[in-house]
């Protein structure tokens, strides 16, 4: 996700941006359209190990200070149905003591956390994630809010947001939550068309998508969010774009367009989309060129890689005033600050190290009853993770580089430091993707912006072994 303009520093028109040569697109998305990370954080997950564990991790909590800033994750992995597309960490269950359960231990593991991070600041933001967290009732609901929040304050107009299944949220939910100040819902609705959701065994009629957004409005939900998901069995251009002119008709304030992930090797259910179901690559790449173009004409801003917001929209601000950032929860405009995880494999990113939970319920379960901490794995940064981790980011959040910049952050010439992995740009410089300048600043195109993460993975040094080894550990780029 990213943005494009006539240099390193001006942008031109989101309209002009996506003015795309299509059969160039097509003849050369068979070189990009591999496996590839998303970089939500830099080292990604698969680099982590459980070398960092409970007590690394807990060294690095005591370290916190207000200066650092802080969000808040909860994952609640509870869901009532298996949607087949999905790879998330979830749970299939209509037990009701589970959530109980799972209540008890997260108020324990957020007490744990608290005594170690005696000095973190009042938190910004706060997000529940899964799962499908309204598989609370509103009590359960309140009771992980005021757990969550009793021990990290929030600070005044801190941003509180939840994702939510249309299909089982109610509307004593959304007050609820409305009550206790959420004020970013969003809301999974993949695609309209019926024999799509028949085959990702997620029926969900327009109606109730509707429904539950005028709940959202009438208490008072600042911000309404839909995802969405090209590449799924069935879709054609026609299809999708039925689908496009339902959620325009709707108005949400953010939507996020996800390129289906097809990673059977996590989601085993997913070896029931027979392989002549799925879109071709071709017909999805003219799918998300569709749909780019329908949503900028309807007036959004492309905010970066999957992610679309109105142009009064925080996210809209914060790309314009250079702020915007990515981590674990996509883009934010929360820059700076450490980001603590609860729950089942939650992921912790604390100023020089990730931390990720233990998935398994039970496992999670019995490491926070024994130490407090459930800590499975980690990384702690190195000097040359950070600089490329801010390499990385400001390619996938800014959708440019300034040498200069770097070079003033790092106290180094930037083209000298990484005259590989600029070099390694040819190719992607020819095809269109990429524009650099002689110092190593570098600019991502209008067509670069389908493929940036192909941009970004040059600077990844651990991307080469993981591809030597063949390991099957990303989804494809498009």
């Amino acid at each position: 996700m990213t943005e494009a303009g006539r240099d390193c520093t001006e942008r031109g028109s989101d309209d002009d941006a996506f003015a795309l040569d299509l059969d160039h697109a097509e003849a050369i998305l068979p070189r990009y359209e591999g496996p590839g990370p998303r970089y939500t954080s830099y080292p990604t997950a698969p680099v982590w190990t459980s070398a960092y564990g409970p007590d690394d991790h807990a060294r690095d909590l005591a370290a916190l200070r207000p200066a650092d800033g802080l969000a808040l994750y909860a994952h609640v992995p509870f869901c009532e149905s298996l949607c087949h597309f999905c790879a998330c960490n979830r749970i299939i269950t209509h037990d009701v003591a589970l959530p109980e359960r799972y209540l008890d231990t997260i108020e324990r593991e957020i007490a744990a956390v608290r005594d170690l991070a005696q000095q973190a600041a009042q938190a910004s933001q706060l997000h529940w994630g899964g799962g499908t967290p309204t598989h609370l009732s509103p009590a359960q609901i309140r009771r992980l809010f005021r757990a969550m929040t009793d021990a990290f304050p929030l600070r005044g107009g801190a941003e509180v947001s939840i994702e939510v299944d249309p299909r089982v949220t109610t509307r004593e939910q959304v007050e609820a939550l409305r009550e206790l100040g959420f004020d970013r819902i969003s809301l999974g609705v993949q695609d309209v068309e019926p024999r799509v959701q028949q085959a990702i065994h997620r029926v969900q009629p327009p109606s109730t998508t509707a429904a539950l957004v005028d709940d959202a409005r009438r208490a008072g939900f600042a911000s309404v969010n839909f995802d969405l998901i090209y590449g799924l069995p069935f879709q054609r251009e026609d299809t999708f774009a039925r689908t496009l002119d339902t959620v325009l008709a709707i108005g949400p304030d953010r939507i996020a367009l996800y390129s289906y992930a097809h990673v059977t090797w996590v989601a085993k259910q997913q070896r029931g989309f027979e392989r002549q179901d799925l879109p071709d690559a071709p017909t999805k790449l003219r799918i998300l060129l569709l749909a780019i173009r329908r949503l900028l004409h309807a007036g959004y801003v492309y905010v970066g890689m999957d992610h679309f917001a109105r142009p009064d929209d925080e996210l809209s601000r914060a790309l314009r005033d250079r702020t915007l950032r990515r981590n674990f929860m996509g883009y934010t405009t929360q820059a700076g600050a450490a980001l603590l995880g609860f729950g089942p494999s939650a992921i912790s990113e604390l100023p020089s190290s990730y931390a990720q939970n233990e998935r398994e319920l039970g496992a999670w379960e019995n490491a926070v009853r024994e130490r407090g901490l459930a800590t499975l794995r980690g990384h702690r940064l190195s000097a040359e993770d950070e600089e490329r981790r801010f390499a990385i980011s400001r390619i996938m959040c800014h959708g440019e580089l300034s040498a200069a910049e770097w070079s003033s952050r790092f106290g180094r010439p930037f083209a000298t430091a990484y005259a590989g992995e600029l070099a390694s740009l040819d190719t992607l410089e020819s095809d269109g993707l990429v524009v650099r300048a002689n110092d190593g600043s570098l600019r991502v195109t209008p067509l670069g912006r389908l493929l940036v993460r192909n941009v970004a993975m040059a600077f990844d040094a651990y991307l080469p072994e993981q591809q030597r080894t063949g390991a099957r550990l990303f989804s494809r780029a498009v």
